[in-house]
């Protein structure tokens, strides 16, 4: 089963120095049929003008996950953990027994755009921790390229890895490109079409469009403008730990 949502029906938020699209429930905003998809509790498509800074501020018992889109990502955080992500670049930050961590346009002059996810840990209390990766852009022409999953599961690869059974895909497909995310039962898939259009099955997807697939393959094909696209696979029962088990 595909249930697409349209770009206009996600929620946009406008802050002068930031705007974003936030798929799920954050904030001021309140929408009690989008919480989440299982354990993927946050996506966020955030923009930031040069040189802004959204201060420091603390979670817990969350796993952060940043996919740099455009521009120059900057990190910060209570641990001491730091630098730059260029356009490409996939970051885990293990929230858990709390930190306090920082995004930052590492640029005066160029916006930035990156995704912003919640993955719900497996354990409550984790030990904060940072781990990144950057892929370049033919890494992910016309495929699926696998770049996070469940911790232990890409030994000594190029996974970064998340504490839960979850995985992330990204795409650059070029116009007429097929690829495929299998199904598995009692899973999701989410995706996201970050810029271009693409097809989803028999469905046509615009610039925007996210959709959810349950129960059936995410047969994708890139659209006459090409796709960029963004694939979470997560699993649809699971168990609430820590601040999220109350």
């Amino acid at each position: 089963m595909i249930t697409i949502r349209p770009a206009a029906s996600i929620h946009r938020e406008e802050g002068g120095w930031f705007s974003a699209r936030w798929h799920f429930s954050f904030g001021g905003y309140h929408d009690p049929e989008w919480m989440g998809l299982g354990p993927l509790r946050v996506l966020n498509d955030d923009r930031l003008v040069p040189g802004a800074t959204w201060p420091l501020h603390p979670h817990r018992d969350i796993e952060g996950i940043t996919y740099v889109v455009e521009g120059t990502f900057r990190h910060e955080d209570s641990a001491g953990n730091g630098g730059i992500l260029r356009a490409g670049a996939v970051q885990r930050a293990t929230l858990g027994s709390g930190m306090w961590h920082s995004e930052q346009n590492g640029s005066e002059s160029e916006p930035l755009r990156f995704l912003q996810l919640w993955i719900l840990p497996d354990t409550a209390d984790l030990e904060p921790s940072v781990e990144q990766r950057e892929y370049t852009q033919a890494d992910r022409t016309n495929r699926l390229l696998h770049v996070l999953g469940p911790v232990g599961s890409n030994a000594g690869g190029d996974v970064v890895s998340v504490h839960q059974d979850a995985g992330m895909y990204i795409a650059r497909l070029e116009p007429g490109v097929e690829a495929a995310h299998p199904a598995s039962p009692g899973r999701a898939a989410y995706v996201y079409l970050a810029e271009g259009t693409a097809t989803l099955g028999a469905t046509e997807m615009a610039n925007g469009d996210a959709a959810v697939v349950r129960d059936e393959p995410a047969g994708l094909r890139g659209g006459p403008e090409g796709a960029e696209l963004v694939v979470v696979d997560v699993p649809l029962h699971w168990t609430p730990v820590g601040v999220w088990a109350t």
